[in-house]
């Protein structure tokens, strides 16, 4: 790589990657509110079927292949001689590009020609139309995940963080124009639907032209360039193992949502329940996703950050190991991933009626959101050992998880509907989380964390949630007299929000939960260091 890895570079790149991450979730989670606004659940419920389906694909070679390509370009450029290098970097990039339009084809045409039969198993035949939309999603995956690679190979995430906020940014506004011309002119809740999956490609589109023509203005085309005859297999062997090994975490959060389309509607169905109910509380139980994926921004940031560090400090045989770097992602993704479900559950019926108008099912909800800290966990723990070069022990555990995910669905949600779905999202990952955690101990011998942290945690989210159940004793009942319920909701929710925060953030400060200098080492942590120093000075 060309910046050399340390406790610089691993901040800048956390932050970096934490700024990119921060605006593409709060825009992910701000179209979907005035979405389901606008289509209500039953209409949420038609977009959120069909979203796991075409993301699957699209996370795997947007973010996988691209980290798998820059490994590869990265080790690459250890070659000594110019002309050598640049000719293998050039025929790695074209063997991959291949590879990846035949991969795209091959998707494309299971998405476009079996469409009828996907719907049909999901037990939504009108689904049909919005797969095919969204099939040509990945035509332009190829080209995407070779550019990123391009970049991150040589250091240069600008251009990524740009291309990501544009594609986000077009496909909101996408989404949300398309969607409120179909629903004030026709209102049609699948038109609605197939809108928003074009939104979706359309986004990917102009975050394609960003990349594209950044890339041609910096490093010139390949066209004419001589090649080099490379051994296809290997290549073509390890850019697969890497890019599942990357994404596996992403796709693994998209595996169970997949196995929510597939199960929960055609199971209430098969139960009994009326069709316009099923998909009402389809769409209800699908709120929970934005929430899930707000908070586990910062995990998912730490453990884009670490896995480079790990590699290469395992590396070294003298100075500063990994270890000390694997402690704090883990203390900090456990620390905020906890925080961050813990307020959900607290505001829960607020939120609920906040963003999406109604309180219905806060319970199911508040369950959901738990999945939050095993998520943090997993995308710690699978960060780190792939760091360490370890793939099919982490991958093989997600798998077993993902499996207890798809039989606790079957055996549950036909008798206790959604809460089952979402009893078996936290067993499938709390079960990969603790293994991943067992492992990586055996592994490496590792302590995680000092006796006292789930302690002062502990001591903390109990301030927290005493402060905050109070503050909702009576400010929700001080304001019905003379505000709405939504708006109610809305003060209440986010007044508690904050104040939970506020007192979360002063306890944890107060208790040294992390040092000065660990608040340094993380994205934005510069103030907290401050904070916590200005609390702990000596009177």
């Amino acid at each position: 790589m060309s910046e050399r890895f340390g406790m610089k570079s691993y901040m800048k790149g956390a932050a970096l990657l934490t700024i990119a991450a921060l605006i593409v979730k709060v825009l992910s989670a701000i179209y979907r509110v005035p979405f389901q606004n606008l289509v209500g659940d039953e209409g949420f419920y038609i977009y959120q079927q069909v979203y796991p389906v075409i993301s699957i694909f699209v996370v795997w070679t947007s973010s996988g292949f691209a980290v798998a390509i820059s490994k590869m370009l990265a080790d690459n450029d250890c070659i000594a001689d110019p002309i050598e290098r640049n000719l293998k970097r050039s025929g790695i990039m074209r063997i991959v590009f291949r590879y990846l339009t035949l991969l795209s084809f091959l998707f494309f045409s299971v998405l476009f020609v079996g469409a009828d039969m996907l719907a049909n198993l999901m037990g939504d035949t009108k689904l049909a139309p919005l797969l095919r939309t969204g099939s040509f999603i990945v035509l332009v995956m190829p080209a995407l995940a070779v550019l990123k690679g391009g970049f991150q190979s040589r250091g240069i995430m600008e251009p990524i963080a740009y291309a990501q906020v544009l594609e986000q940014t077009v496909r909101v506004c996408a989404i949300l124009t398309g969607t409120y011309i179909v629903m004030t002119t026709t209102k049609s809740l699948y038109g609605a639907g197939q809108m928003a999956i074009t939104g979706t490609v359309i986004g990917e589109f102009f975050g394609f032209i960003l990349l594209a023509y950044i890339f041609t203005k910096r490093f010139g085309s390949f066209k004419g360039r001589q090649r080099q005859q490379l051994a296809s297999l290997p290549i073509l062997k390890e850019v697969t193992l890497l890019s599942l090994s990357v994404s596996m975490s992403s796709l693994l959060l998209l595996g169970y949502q997949l196995v929510d389309s597939f199960t929960i509607y055609s199971l209430l169905i098969d139960n009994g329940v009326d069709q316009t109910l099923a998909k009402e509380t389809k769409g209800i139980y699908d709120r929970g996703q934005p929430l899930v994926q707000l908070g586990i921004v910062i995990a998912s940031s730490l453990s884009l950050a670490i896995v480079p560090l790990v590699a290469h400090m395992s590396k070294k045989q003298e100075g500063r190991s990994a270890i000390p770097f694997i402690q704090l992602t883990y203390r900090s993704s456990v620390l905020f991933g906890w925080a961050a479900s813990l307020g959900l559950i607290l505001v829960m019926p607020y939120i609920n009626t906040m963003l999406f108008k109604t309180d219905a099912l806060s319970d199911v909800l508040m369950l959901y959101v738990l999945q939050i800290v095993p998520l943090s966990i997993i995308l710690t723990f699978t960060a780190i050992l792939q760091g360490y070069g370890k793939l099919k022990k982490p991958a093989l555990l997600l798998f077993i998880g993902f499996i207890i995910k798809i039989l606790l669905n079957v055996l549950t949600v036909g008798s206790i509907g959604v809460l089952g779905a979402a009893i078996a999202n936290n067993v499938g990952l709390l079960f990969s989380a603790l293994a991943l955690a067992f492992y990586l101990k055996k592994m490496t011998g590792i302590k995680l964390v000092p006796a006292n942290f789930y302690k002062k945690v502990s001591v903390a989210s109990l301030s927290m949630t005493v402060v905050v159940v109070l503050w909702l004793q009576f400010v929700p009942t001080l304001l019905s007299s003379f505000l709405s319920a939504r708006f109610v909701a809305m003060v209440a929710g986010l007044s508690a929000v904050c104040l939970g925060a506020f007192v979360m953030i002063t306890v944890i400060a107060k208790l040294r939960v992390l040092a000065e200098k660990e608040w340094y080492l993380l994205p934005f942590g510069r103030r907290m260091a401050v904070y916590q120093l200005w609390l702990n000075r000596k009177k």
